[in-house]
């Protein structure tokens, strides 16, 4: 008698398997090769925003803090809210201070933005000896501000200065410069263009060799003077450079501080400006750095509030 075994039906095993798409796995695995390949280049840049925001961002968190706090850096600063707004504005010197200011924006725009334009174009037109004349125009950028500063201090000096002595010597009156309420925004803004005019004029010369010659060739054909080339070719063809540079130097011009401070001193009425009125509230009259950092606020959000404006003016297309 044979036994046959049992037939043993084998039931197929469901088992649940999770199908990962390719798609997302290639990239994933795209995405961290990338970052392996940028590794170095992350490490760098970490370092550069760290820099950034200890010298940058963290200054200013500070100072929009400080500016609600009475804080002379000797005993432990309290909070005051907004006292210290309300106690700039009802300052007499705030108003003088940012009409000194505006004055000083105003008069440094009309020497310090167009000649240095004018002198680079002129140079620009020079055949021989281009070079030569970029770098005699550049040497009073490479002096130290506080040292300009000191050699216009000499030139204005009512005793012995140079200029008094050349009218001295053409027998005028000596003028008194610096000292008179008239004149002493005038020299602080010659002293400031005369500083800052190499660094504009060659910017100003870049963008003048970046403009096609065939353009003004083809104006010369049709007949055109200097000024209309200038009017229909230079200047729209400089308009970015133009623009750029104008916004730089309002910014830069109403946070004058070294020649008015070095020139005139911090309580001369005809020269005080935002910035040495910030410098009176820390360092002389009150000793109070809150508001200090109350006015440097109020700078901060009035050149904030004008880039904003000059960059919604400038944004359309060309």
């Amino acid at each position: 008698m044979v036994l046959q075994a049992p037939d043993i039906v084998e039931k197929p095993v469901t088992a649940r398997m999770t199908t990962v798409p390719r798609g997302s796995v290639r990239n994933r695995t795209r995405l961290r090769r990338k970052l392996a390949d940028n590794a170095q280049a992350y490490v760098f840049l970490a370092a550069g925003l760290l820099c950034f925001a200890l010298f940058s961002w963290y200054p200013l968190v500070k100072g929009i803090v400080l500016s609600f706090q009475q804080d002379n850096f000797v005993t432990a600063p309290s909070w005051v809210g907004l006292d210290n707004y309300r106690a700039v504005l009802a300052d007499p010197l705030f108003a003088t201070a940012w009409i000194n200011t505006l004055e000083f924006t105003g008069l440094a725009l009309l020497f310090g933005y167009a000649v240095p334009f004018v002198v680079a174009l002129v140079i620009n037109e020079f055949r021989h000896a281009k070079g030569l004349f970029r770098i005699a125009v550049y040497l009073p950028a490479m002096l130290p501000p506080i040292v300009s500063v000191l050699l216009w201090r000499y030139f204005y000096d009512p005793g012995s200065g140079l200029f008094n002595a050349i009218l001295s010597f053409v027998h005028l009156p000596p003028g008194g410069w610096t000292q008179s309420p008239r004149m002493a925004m005038i020299c602080l803004v010659l002293v400031s263009t005369w500083s800052n005019m190499g660094g504009a004029t060659i910017m100003y010369l870049a963008g003048l060799a970046n403009i096609p010659a065939e353009l003004y060739d083809a104006v010369e054909l049709d007949g055109a003077s200097i000024w209309q080339r200038i009017r229909h070719v230079t200047i729209p063809q400089m308009r970015f450079v133009l623009l750029v540079l104008l916004l730089l130097q309002i910014v830069s011009t109403m946070q004058v501080f070294i020649e008015p401070y070095q020139l005139t001193g911090t309580t001369n009425p005809a020269t005080i400006t935002v910035m040495i009125l910030i410098y009176r509230y820390a360092f002389t009259v009150n000793n109070d750095f809150g508001m200090a950092a109350a006015m440097s606020v109020l700078l901060f959000l009035v050149l904030a509030g004008f880039s904003a404006l000059y960059l919604r003016l400038t944004s359309r297309p060309e």
